[in-house]
């Protein structure tokens, strides 16, 4: 598992960043996002990056991946989020503060998995007597 960090300047990037990272990154949300204190995580980059930050972020979240680290950053260098996100090591000494931190965050807010929550593929035709689809609703014409 992964711990990621996005931060930005407002709730719409953060979304849109975690919802590129579902889509087209292909990572597998463990945790809920939750809200961390935007200083902290800009701290936390700072020491990370061993440099001072450009720009100051006004809200920032953190959650686990299913994905591995390197796989994570693989994944996430090939498409371009509109916030800055960073895959958070446990080889960093920030890591098992910001880990202790999600515990007792607040859940980010507005944030609604895009993935379809089916038990395999789709077998799409008529004829077919068990479907993996827990929707009823795509179910409904066979009745």
């Amino acid at each position: 598992m992964a711990l990621i960090l996005v931060r930005g300047e407002n709730n719409s990037k953060l979304l849109n960043a975690i919802s590129d990272m579902e889509k087209h990154a292909n990572l597998n949300l463990v945790s809920k996002p939750r809200e961390i204190d935007p200083d902290f995580a800009d701290s936390l980059v700072e020491g990370i990056l061993n440099s001072k930050l450009r720009t100051k972020s006004a809200v920032a979240t953190a959650f686990f991946v299913k994905e591995d680290t390197t796989l994570s950053i693989m994944q996430i260098k090939k498409i371009h989020p509109p916030a800055h996100v960073v895959v958070v090591s446990d080889e960093y000494e920030g890591y098992s503060k910001l880990e202790e931190l999600l515990d007792s965050a607040p859940m980010f807010q507005g944030y609604n998995s895009i993935k379809a929550k089916n038990e395999g593929m789709i077998d799409y035709k008529i004829n077919v007597k068990v479907r993996n689809v827990k929707n009823d609703k795509l179910n409904s014409y066979r009745k």
